[in-house]
């Protein structure tokens, strides 16, 4: 059996207590060493082999799972955050269906989740924003036309951006050409969300580029944009008197 696994945004008792137990019975482990943090590996048990994926390609992923197969032990498959977002799993999971080998995925805390702690935010907040755009920079890799940075940014929303903070300043221009943000739209730089070295760099969409380049952040940031980081909101209506709903009736 395989078993994808969300690590977490980076502390290592930010993983599921499944994600641990399956961590603790596995006898061999593929991690990604470049962005879990490896003490998470403390979980493993004694002769467990461990892989870092940071190096391999999908065809020696492929190899070391069906290797672990074909010897009767469970894999684990450590993805940062969680699995379902720019985690490449699918073409894992396709493969291991092809070959007819089981797997499940364990969910994981997100590094935007992460984000959100260290921010002490709300990304959704009433009259602000109630909806949350997670989005990258086109790079390397393309995006699909309609969801290139300045179609995302038209909606004016809370947005959080993954892989993009070695773009930094083509994300100022295409978050401006949507024409919803301006160069005074609050934003922040989350570097390393959780982990012990973990920084928040408040700035705005105009000063993006400036503040990593101070702050010499160029890889595992997280990027957050909108209203949501001011200190303007209206009061949720689930916890006003005067609102009533299935379990409270209203009163004046």
């Amino acid at each position: 059996m395989i078993h994808f696994i969300g690590a977490g945004p980076g502390a290592e008792d930010l993983i599921t207590v499944r994600g641990v137990r399956l961590l603790g019975l596995a006898g061999q482990i593929i991690y990604a060493g470049s962005l879990v943090n490896p003490a998470l590996l403390a979980y493993k048990q004694e002769g467990c082999r461990v892989y870092d994926s940071a190096g391999m390609t999908l065809e020696e992923v492929l190899d070391v799972m069906c290797q672990g197969e074909q010897e009767g032990v469970d894999t684990v498959r450590l993805h940062t955050g969680d699995p379902a977002l720019y985690g490449a799993i699918r073409e894992q999971m396709d493969a291991l269906e092809e070959r007819g080998i089981p797997y499940d995925v364990t969910p994981g805390v997100s590094a935007f989740s992460g984000a959100a702690a260290a921010l002490k935010a709300e990304y959704t907040l009433p009259q602000v924003s109630q909806s949350v755009i997670i989005t990258r920079m086109e790079g390397r890799t393309p995006v699909p036309e309609r969801e290139r940075l300045r179609e995302m940014a038209r909606h004016g929303c809370t947005m959080t951006l993954f892989l993009s903070t070695g773009l930094l300043e083509e994300v100022e221009r295409e978050l401006l050409a949507g024409g919803a943000y301006t160069p005074d739209t609050p934003a922040a730089i989350v570097y390393k969300a959780t982990w012990p070295d973990e920084q928040v760099f408040r700035c705005t969409v105009g000063t993006l580029a400036r503040t990593a380049r101070e702050h010499q952040i160029t890889r595992m940031a997280l990027i957050t944009v909108g209203a949501f980081l001011e200190g303007t909101y209206e009061r949720s209506k689930l916890y006003d008197p005067a609102f009533t709903h299935g379990y409270r009736e209203g009163r004046s």
